[in-house]
């Protein structure tokens, strides 16, 4: 005999709730409503919105943020490099926290999507999780980390990378490092008590847009990140002999610019014949004395390499100085490579932690390929301190560090209904 209707209806209302409760998901408007929210801090009349680290935008995002999190009910504290952790607990005090978040800083004239997706997908996930009463056995720990376009500074102090020197670097709203720490509430003096140590996570997630094109060229819908890619610049420095540019015949020159002309484009040719995705970039390029009736006598270029690979890198960077020596040696010009501080070494993210944002895309019905990050990221620290994933969602255009940058309220909820299943994933172990 069929049941009443009331008593079916009541019933699959019922199952309808348990099954809703095994797959939480996202809320995609309240997700980009945020997005807008956090936009509004440093609004400029031309619509676009500036907010560098330390700058008083950045300061009301960040009280902004602080009260978001208390007002999920999580317990909330700066810590001594200005990072804002906010921590909602498990029902297991023997376990160690699974950690995510970004950052809510931007680069000059940036967009809104850089690093905010992925901070305000991780408030998100608090929300959903209260909202279906969900409790994880680990602690939930949103890390929105300082400065991250100045120099990933609340990253690398949490990785016990964070030098002195670079305390005195001064960000483009005058302040350096350290007074911007301490402008945010952190302390100086008190840099090394944020280090955490291998085992103090049980892992780290950023979800971020991709700054590429390729989701969107492929038709994709989440990237699995294998690493971040390390990067070592250099200045190379070539010096020929200024002289009269209309008295100095053409086969009697030493020409620093001509030489760093033919190495820019050697540059790009070995980069291009090496196997892999490694890139090579002449990105910046100054010739002395610099006027039109002088030939240069000395010129200074940038060298960048990137891959996920430091034998990779090492190795461009080889066939690229004995190029260069060809060069020198055929233009009667001297070169010299200085590397640079300004490096980092490639960090490759937790395959267990691939697997697991591959299978959660998988049962969400989303589509994945797995892709190297050529842009530096938070994560990029936490992966020398805690088993570490990243989840990719596309960028239209492929555009980042631009007004123009956009994601859409789609793309954007499938990478957090990624990241929130990868945490429930993560959680059971």
């Amino acid at each position: 005999m069929p049941l009443p209707l009331p008593i079916f209806l009541f019933f699959l209302g019922c199952a309808m709730a348990l099954a809703q409760r095994s797959r939480p998901t996202i809320n995609q408007d309240r997700l980009e409503k945020r997005i807008f929210e956090l936009a509004k801090f440093g609004l400029q009349d031309n619509g676009e919105t500036e907010r560098v680290a330390f700058s008083d935008a950045d300061m009301e995002s960040r009280n902004w943020v602080v009260n978001t999190m208390a007002n999920l009910g999580m317990a909330v504290y700066t810590d001594f490099a200005g990072n804002i952790i906010g921590t909602r607990q498990g029902s297991d005090d023997s376990k160690k926290p699974v950690s995510f978040g970004s950052h809510i800083d931007r680069v000059p004239h940036g967009g809104n999507y850089d690093g905010c997706v992925g901070a305000m997908a991780a408030l998100e996930v608090i929300e959903v999780l209260n909202e279906n009463m969900i409790k994880t056995r680990h602690p939930l720990e949103v890390i929105i980390f300082s400065n991250e376009e100045g120099g990933v500074m609340g990253s690398r102090a949490m990785s016990g990378h964070l030098t002195k020197k670079a305390l005195g670097v001064v960000n483009n709203t005058g302040y350096s490092m350290g007074e911007g720490i301490m402008r945010l509430g952190g302390d100086t003096t008190r840099i090394a008590e944020v280090e955490r140590k291998k085992g103090d996570m049980a892992a780290f997630l950023e979800l971020h847009i991709e700054q590429g094109g390729i989701l969107e060229q492929k038709g994709l819908d989440i990237g699995v990140v294998e690493g971040i890619v390390g990067l070592k610049w250099w200045d190379v420095e070539f010096t020929g002999f200024a002289n009269h540019a209309g008295t100095t015949p053409m086969n009697a020159r030493q020409d620093a610019l001509l030489a760093a002309a033919k190495f820019i484009v050697a540059v790009n040719e070995i980069t291009n014949s090496f196997d892999g995705k490694q890139v090579g970039t002449v990105g910046r390029i100054k010739a002395d004395p610099g006027a039109p009736n002088v030939i240069p006598g000395k010129v200074v270029t940038s060298l960048e390499i990137r891959d996920l690979s430091s034998e990779v890198i090492e190795s461009v960077f080889q066939a690229i100085k004995r190029k260069g020596a060809e060069i020198a040696a055929a233009t009667h010009v001297k070169i010299e490579f200085h590397p640079l501080d300004t490096t980092s070494d490639p960090a490759l993210t937790d395959k267990s932690i691939q697997r697991e944002i591959e299978r959660s895309s998988k049962k969400l019905g989303l589509s994945t390929i797995k892709m190297p990050s050529g842009a530096g990221h938070d994560a990029q620290d936490m992966a020398r301190i805690a088993p570490t994933g990243m989840i990719f969602v596309p960028s239209k255009g492929g555009i980042s560090h631009s007004p123009k940058e956009f994601t859409s309220a789609g793309d954007m909820a499938n990478g957090a209904n990624v990241l929130l299943h990868t945490i429930l994933a993560l959680d059971k172990k």
